[in-house]
């Protein structure tokens, strides 16, 4: 914990921002313990009580005016496990909120959890993305028209699967109304290829056989509606945050995309797995940075530094 506090005060969020004073790759246990307010709001989008989302305003929501507010779509990783939930990524949702966006956080169904793996994971967050048009229904200064979907390792594989949807898409798991539309994709650490992910050694490797109900060569069809490279070059941006030290998920998962479909990678060196998403330092600096280069904010919703 004391590292913790000694980082929190040697960096701060954004605007100010400076590389950590010693190489440190943050670990699981670190990122939990970084502090965050709560949620403005905890809403359902679903009947199940693992689907909902929690909803972050930026400062000045309440001032803004109609549809002007992006908004951030967050989902969280874990290995698609129910081992781990939305809560670690919540310093990051308080983060990005001050930086002027509207932050949805979306929890959904895991290995583990009764429904989680193929195809409840799936439609779970697809389900989820797509509620960012119920949420401005009741909160009018949102704008549908910036939204930006960020996910984090097996989120990312989901933020990218996601904005790739296509209305009426034979074998697709998401479920209900024509897709949301968004403006782009921020990966963080993202898995982009879940068939050789799954094929090479490591713990958290060995979820995707389960969650996908067997490996390529035995539910192809599978694989290719989902997984990322496999469904090709999106029509919108796609920015990929990786720490080139990352031991999780090597940088190669983000490269490799990259040169398939031309998206754009920010490496951080020195950086770790759970860097991508810790409010801190260098990795928060090109996170933020990947956002506003999909979706820039006016000063009337940032937050004024001192």
């Amino acid at each position: 914990m004391k590292r913790v506090l000694l980082l929190l005060m040697a960096t701060t969020a954004c605007a100010g921002a400076q590389s950590r004073p010693a190489p440190h790759m943050i670990q699981y246990s670190e990122l939990a313990a970084l502090p965050a307010p709560a949620a403005d709001e905890r809403l359902a989008y679903g009947e199940n009580a693992l689907q909902f989302g929690e909803l972050r305003l930026p400062p000045n929501f309440a001032s803004a005016r109609a549809h002007s507010v992006p908004v951030v779509v967050l989902i969280h990783g874990g290995c698609w496990r129910a081992a781990y939930d939305l809560r670690h990524n919540a310093p990051l949702a308080a983060a990005i909120a001050k930086e002027g966006y509207a932050v949805w956080t979306i929890e959904y169904r895991r290995l583990g959890d009764e429904g989680g793996g193929w195809p409840g994971t799936f439609s779970d967050a697809a389900a989820g993305v797509d509620y960012v048009r119920t949420l401005a229904a009741s909160h009018a200064a949102l704008d549908t028209g910036r939204v930006v979907i960020a996910g984090h390792s097996a989120g990312g594989q989901l933020a990218l699967w996601i904005a790739s949807r296509r209305t009426g898409e034979v074998g697709s798991p998401s479920l209900g109304a024509a897709p949301l539309a968004v403006k782009g994709v921020v990966s963080l650490a993202g898995i982009t290829d879940m068939a050789a992910y799954g094929a090479a050694p490591g713990g958290c490797n060995s979820s995707v056989t389960p969650l996908m109900g067997g490996v390529r060569a035995e539910v192809a069809a599978r694989y290719a509606a989902v997984s990322p490279i496999e469904r090709g070059k999106l029509s919108v941006p796609v920015h990929m945050v990786h720490g080139v030290a990352d031991p999780i998920v090597p940088i190669a998962q983000s490269e490799s995309y990259a040169a398939a479909t031309g998206a754009v990678v920010h490496r951080v060196e020195g950086a770790g797995h759970f860097d991508v998403v810790a409010p801190i330092g260098e990795a928060f600096v090109a996170v933020i940075g990947a956002i506003r280069a999909i979706v820039p904010v006016t000063e009337t919703t940032k937050q004024q530094q001192p």
